[in-house]
């Protein structure tokens, strides 16, 4: 499949060549080829297609059977202090006692040490965080307390404090309410405007279209670049293998299992 490739000036944050990912005994992702540049990039395909597995890849949390991966044009495992990766509230252990204002905190831990206060900066940069994401309010309320909109905001903030070039994003607003969607995505755009790097897995075709750039994704990278050249029917009849609709020519309907979505 060609790579719907954009041209762009300036040199990418991410790039990866070659790359072939193992999860156990099976090959969970392939990648001949793929740059990321900053803006917020869409990271969209089926469920099980390997949206996670890149997010960890270029996190370095899977280090590749094969290929190279540059992040800020070093090593996943060089740039990790760069890279702030934001699982799915879902994915958090919700029971655990710990406050708002803990979890935003925790997201300081590489520059703290044991057993020392914050620093005046440090404490300032999460309470500006905390109230970008509109959860001042909530700062002694236990993650267990809360809904699933206030504990993505929560982790969001954990991602944002760490003020890194890299923001790695798996769903964020997938499930949640209205209020806490548009907030998440306009602190998206804020990041993308200070020129950093976001990367947002998502089911959705809309919010996929609407993005800087999109890469899609079912076991191997099928193509990447301006969502309007990678979102096509028949890059997307590729990545879905027949679970896509179309109606009347101009919308698509996504079947993936758990998921449909027009565009």
């Amino acid at each position: 499949m060609e790579m719907a490739t954009p041209q762009r000036d300036e040199s990418p944050t991410i790039e990866m060549t070659g790359v072939r990912v193992m999860r156990g005994r099976r090959v969970a992702l392939t990648v001949d080829r793929l740059a990321v540049h900053p803006g917020i990039t869409a990271l969209i395909g089926p469920n099980g297609s390997g949206k996670s597995t890149l997010l960890h890849t270029i996190s370095g949390v899977l280090t590749p059977l094969a290929g190279e991966v540059q992040v800020l044009g070093h090593s996943p495992a060089e740039s990790r202090s760069d890279v702030a990766y934001v699982l799915q509230s879902q994915s958090q252990a919700a029971a655990r006692p710990i406050t708002a204002r803990e979890v935003v905190t925790l997201g300081l831990s590489t520059e703290r040490r044991a057993l020392r206060p914050l620093t005046a900066a440090q404490r300032e940069r999460v309470a500006n965080v905390m109230e970008r994401m509109e959860i001042t309010a909530l700062a002694n309320h236990f993650l267990s307390d809360m809904s699933g909109g206030q504990r993505q905001r929560v982790l969001i903030a954990q991602g944002l404090v760490q003020d890194a070039a890299v923001l790695l994003l798996d769903e964020p607003i997938s499930g949640l309410d209205i209020a806490s969607a548009a907030t998440i995505q306009r602190e998206m755009e804020a990041e993308r405007d200070k020129g950093r790097t976001v990367i947002v897995a998502t089911h959705d075709l809309g919010e996929a279209a609407g993005s800087d750039a999109a890469v899609l994704v079912s076991g191997r990278v099928i193509a990447y670049g301006e969502p309007s050249a990678v979102l096509t029917a028949e890059h997307l009849q590729v990545a879905y293998a027949g679970r896509i609709l179309d109606i009347d020519g101009k919308h698509l309907a996504l079947d993936d299992g758990e998921h449909h979505h027009h565009h």
